[in-house]
């Protein structure tokens, strides 16, 4: 992570100042007037419905040219939200990164998005979203950048392969006291009415109880509802044929995916599950229950008939009453 920032920092300041990137370790005669880079900025598995982030940075020699238009094409066209920046960034001295209108909004066609430099200028550095498409899941993709110059030169270089994983994800599900029922199929969460029309996908209840007797803690809880739902909140009816026994294990692992602990303005490690992690996972023995289930904690599982496996964060839970949100990874393992 620290080299790549470094990498990140380095590849900006070239891009401002594009002379010395041409003359500093060579002689001009030996170094080509026109140069492009690129990095990978996101990291962990590459998921379909999230992003692969990249920055590409070309430069021109002054008065060999100035830049005309730069793209990026996909092997596998990316989702709608799939763009390249049409300013170019670079770090200040106080470490502020700032943005700067280079060209005009980039235009998508196909699997190509390109942006028409409308600035004067012989450097820039764009950041490139691919939005990872359904369609790429279980796919490798490789990116090729290029850039075209006023003197009619075109530079190019290519990015990947990178692997998209198998598994899907779903963010920020609400969990409540009405709002209980979880389908790892669906990767949704049901009321009792809406289970009822579809028991056979219901893999666990959430549950809550104020419950904090020697060393037994309940609180937020999630059950499968063969453990007979009734022992844990007494006064719960299931909806007729919700039964099935899930395995639970619960964990700790703050995934950077579904946690996004940045965004409470606390530290995210770099830790991220995989479609290896959610298939190697050993749950045999494990229980069908997890209780006192608190904000950050997490819970692998596996469905009865063991065709789903999945990861589901616990984004927050409610103090002291029912109600919160959770993120799942779910990998269909046959």
């Amino acid at each position: 992570m620290i080299n790549k920032r470094s990498r990140f920092a380095v590849l900006c300041a070239l891009c401002l100042v594009p002379f010395l990137l041409f003359t500093s370790c060579e002689n001009e005669e030996s170094t080509p007037a026109f140069q492009n880079k690129c990095i990978k900025r996101s990291l962990g598995p590459n998921v379909a419905g999230q992003e692969i982030e990249f920055v590409y940075a070309v430069a021109i020699q002054p008065g060999a040219g100035r830049l005309v238009s730069a793209q990026v094409e996909a092997s596998i066209a990316g989702a709608p939200a799939t763009y390249l920046e049409h300013r170019s960034y670079h770090t200040a001295v106080n470490g502020i990164e700032t943005a700067v209108v280079v060209g005009n909004p980039c235009v998508n066609s196909g699997n190509i998005t390109q942006v028409e430099f409308t600035a004067d200028t012989c450097a820039a550095a764009l950041r490139y979203f691919y939005a990872i498409p359904e369609e790429a899941k279980g796919k490798n993709l490789k990116f090729i950048f290029s850039a075209v110059a006023s003197n009619g030169e075109r530079v190019s270089m290519e990015m990947g392969e990178y692997r998209i994983a198998e598994m899907d994800i779903k963010l920020d599900l609400a969990v409540s006291a009405s709002q209980c029922y979880i389908s790892l199929e669906d990767m949704a969460v049901y009321t009792a009415a809406q289970a009822a029309a579809v028991p056979g996908k219901i893999d666990l209840v959430y549950l809550y109880r104020n419950y904090n007797v020697d060393t037994v803690v309940f609180n937020h809880a999630f059950v499968a509802p063969a453990t007979g739902v009734v022992k844990y909140l007494p006064g719960v009816t299931l909806p007729s044929g919700v039964n099935r026994d899930t395995k639970i294990r619960n964990t700790g692992i703050k995934d950077a995916h579904l946690a996004r602990l940045h965004q409470k303005g606390e530290a995210q490690p770099a830790i991220y599950i995989d479609d290896i992690d959610l298939r190697e996972m050993d749950m045999s023995r494990m229980p069908n229950y997890a209780l006192d289930i608190i904000t950050n904690d997490g819970m692998w599982l596996e469905t009865q008939d063991g065709i789903y496996k999945a990861y589901i964060f616990a984004n927050n839970m409610n103090r002291g009453r029912a109600g919160g949100t959770i993120s799942i990874k779910r990998l269909k393992i046959k």
